[in-house]
């Protein structure tokens, strides 16, 4: 299923852009704190490209880069939290959120887990890579993915997926360069990130997997959930 879980059916709910948004917001938020200037602070750079695909609104996009940067009043505090579980049948599942009240994200964790099986911190990353993540989908028809990893610098790649997607995966400091380098291979970035890849994925049948997605849906639906990660192959 690729490095980070999604829905099947994200794209058509009702009120997908506003989950989208709200969680592009959040990462802008965090990433401004380097700096109000993507031009300097290349994690914003990153976040602000995806949110200009999304068609994230101008004025939505910019106020949520003053409230990180600390030039409105009000801002919000964020804090990045990470839990490690299982989904059901041992499942590895590693749950990153944005939350700007731990005791609430901690209790929606505790109960989301119930299906599953809320592990404690290093219980299941040792089985996943701290990798970057892109994105991408091809310009051209010429564009070749193998190669478009080699000539960009990218470390491994998985074959573009029914929508035309392609996930290039990079060391984690070299997310940006790697991001940088794509469009000059005939890719297209969609989305960069840094993010937890498995690395011994589990199988499993289709009422098995239905269970699984299930939890991860679940999961997903929370609003402080920002990525879940799992080990599903």
């Amino acid at each position: 299923m690729g490095a980070q879980w999604k829905s099947k059916h994200k794209e058509i709910a009702a009120n997908a852009k506003g989950k989208i948004f709200g969680k592009l917001a959040k990462e802008i938020m965090v990433a401004a704190r380097g700096g109000a200037d993507p031009d300097s602070n290349s994690r914003l750079r990153i976040v602000v490209e995806q949110a200009k695909k999304a068609s994230m609104p101008k004025d939505t996009l910019e106020r949520a880069i003053k409230k990180g940067a600390g030039l409105l009043d009000g801002g919000v505090s964020l804090e990045r939290l990470v839990y490690e579980g299982f989904a059901p049948h041992r499942v590895p599942v590693i749950v990153e959120c944005l939350s700007d009240n731990v005791n609430r994200t901690k209790s929606s964790m505790n109960v989301l887990f119930r299906k599953g099986q809320l592990g404690s911190e290093g219980s299941v990353s040792w089985d996943f890579d701290y990798v970057g993540l892109v994105e991408a989908t091809a310009s051209s028809r010429e564009a070749d993915v193998e190669l478009a990893a080699i000539e960009a610098g990218a470390q491994d790649f998985e074959p573009a997926d029914e929508e035309g997607v392609a996930l290039f995966i990079t060391d984690a400091a070299d997310l940006d360069a790697v991001c940088k380098a794509l469009p000059a291979q005939g890719y297209t970035v969609a989305s960069a990130k840094l993010g937890y890849r498995p690395k011994n994925p589990v199988a499993l049948g289709d009422a098995e997997r239905a269970e699984v997605e299930e939890f991860l849906e679940a999961m997903d639906s929370d609003d402080d959930v920002q990525n879940v990660y799992v080990g599903l192959a």
